[in-house]
């Protein structure tokens, strides 16, 4: 059906129309260029605004907050690195030919460079002491501290513990404001906290959310987790500040956040999920830097493993809560006291163990020579041991029975695991076999170069018979030279020579 005149003309204009309508358009432009523009008056609403016990209730809380703000800021403390990273410079560009023919001469192309990095830290002593994280001030070469009067100082590092991302820092000064220390366990879920920092660089910001979650472990950021978790907004930049409560007081140095793409750090922006290490955590690490250089670990001697619903119902216990013995080390606090393979550890000095990674944190967490009673089910039946704990190694690994080569040996970058009857199982092996696997290679070390992998077990180094990773350990750092492995890999034998970096 066609349409109508007077349908189309509501569609299209005929071409008289048209014309007046664009003569009518430019009259009205003239008059609106020429004629002065007079502005008229703007009436401004006037009053005192909402009112009522509501409101009221809003208005303290403005206050509250303002209150807080103003006693923590001038605690927090701006950072800046400086760290000096060599280049590796491209052969291409060191061909003589390059240099002739466009005019460079040897030393154009920079051998090293700068790099700037931006931190947080709080002022916990007036004195000087300031607690931030590890990350943000490893390898730096240089470390400015402005304070919050915008004040600048030079700042050097008393001690660092990459275990638990916390470093403490030194500035020379007097009489500085310092934030209160509070108890992070006392934390809840729900509780409002406050975050304080510089995201990127913008100085002295305040944020404002809730616990979301306490304990959070098994994220592969630290060797020991026990994050408090929470929705405040957390950005480059905030690493090293506070996390306080209603209180005002230090409940958790801020550490790390999820964002979109990035995974676990602070590469990208905030989405609502950010950790903070304890301030209990935080203060033990802090004592022990300051009053040694280092800090000192309870130590088990036990591998240990989280519950699934088959080993529950193997070893008698009634939930999953609980961290199963996989091993014993031989000589350890936990074999002295009479911790057997197959035990399941349910709670240390009367509270509750979930998971491995607590019950490893928990008890990292008390001195060497600490008394402590575990809750055990041994098949089934309810038990209670008094341990003596040891000193924890250096180089001890995430999970007690694991170690990590130290630096300057042909097998720096290696981590390994005393093999228990599980492994065994699981590579192939006979019960009776003895070793250790291998669990990370760093992909940067010589042995990554000579071919292991995570998965082989290594049973001889140098022709040494190795039982267990105390034996490795032993052996291991001192080796420099090359090195010679028998490993087991799917089964089968096979030696290996380590050769160490030039």
């Amino acid at each position: 059906m066609n349409p109508t005149p007077e349908t189309r003309q509501r569609h299209v204009l005929p071409g008289t129309a048209l014309s007046r309508v664009a003569a009518a358009s430019i009259l009205l432009l003239a008059l609106m260029v020429l004629r002065p523009w007079r502005s008229h008056g703007i009436a401004f609403a006037e009053g005192k605004g909402l009112d009522g016990d509501d409101v009221a209730l809003l208005s303290k809380e403005n206050g509250a907050l303002e209150k807080i703000a103003a006693s923590v800021t001038p605690a927090i403390v701006n950072i800046q690195t400086t760290q000096v990273i060599n280049v590796q410079e491209s052969p291409f560009f060191q061909d003589p030919f390059f240099h002739q023919f466009f005019g460079l001469g040897p030393y154009n192309i920079p051998r090293k460079q700068r790099e700037h990095a931006l931190g947080s830290g709080v002022v916990v002593t007036p004195d000087g002491i300031i607690v931030t994280n590890n990350h943000v001030v490893a390898k730096a070469s240089d470390i400015q501290v402005m304070l919050a009067d915008k004040r600048v100082f030079k700042a050097k590092v008393v001690g660092t513990d990459p275990d638990t991302d916390v470093a403490v820092l030194r500035i020379e000064a007097k009489g500085l404001p310092t934030i209160v220390w509070g108890d992070s366990s006392d934390l809840k879920v729900g509780h409002i906290v406050l975050a304080f920092g510089n995201p990127f660089g913008l100085n002295q910001t305040v944020t404002r959310g809730i616990v979301s979650a306490i304990g959070r472990a098994g994220l592969g950021i630290e060797s020991f987790e026990d994050f408090i978790q929470t929705d405040a907004a957390i950005n480059p930049g905030n690493s090293g500040g506070a996390l306080v409560d209603i209180h005002g007081r230090l409940v958790g140095i801020n550490t790390a956040i999820v964002s979109n793409g990035a995974g676990m750090g602070l590469e990208g922006g905030s989405v609502g999920i950010g950790f903070a290490i304890p301030a209990n955590v935080v203060r033990h690490v802090m004592d022990s830097l300051v009053k040694t250089g280092k800090v000192e670990r309870g130590y088990l001697g036990v591998s240990v493993g989280d519950l699934s619903a088959k080993l529950a119902k193997e070893f008698g216990v009634p939930d999953l809560s609980g961290a199963v013995v996989e091993d014993v080390t031989a000589g350890s606090p936990a074999a002295k006291a009479g911790l057997k393979a197959g035990d399941v550890i349910r709670t240390l000095d009367g509270k509750s163990i979930l998971s491995k990674d607590q019950l490893t944190f928990t008890v990292a967490s008390e001195n060497p020579g600490a008394v402590v009673t575990l809750g055990i089910l041994r098949n089934g039946a309810k038990e209670t041991l008094s341990v003596t704990l040891g000193s924890r190694p250096a180089n001890l690994g995430l999970a007690a029975g694991t170690a990590r080569v130290p630096s300057g040996s042909t097998l720096e970058g290696i981590s390994v695991q005393n093999l228990t009857p599980k492994l065994r199982e699981q590579f192939g092996l006979d019960s009776s076999a003895t070793g250790v696997v291998i669990t990370r290679v760093d992909p940067s070390s010589p042995a990554a170069e000579g071919g292991l992998q995570p998965g082989d077990v290594i049973q001889d180094v140098d022709r040494k018979p190795v039982h267990n990773v105390a034996d490795f350990d032993r052996i291991a750092a001192q080796a420099k030279g090359e090195v010679l492995l028998r490993v087991v890999r799917q089964g089968n034998g096979a030696f290996v020579v380590i050769s160490p970096t030039d």
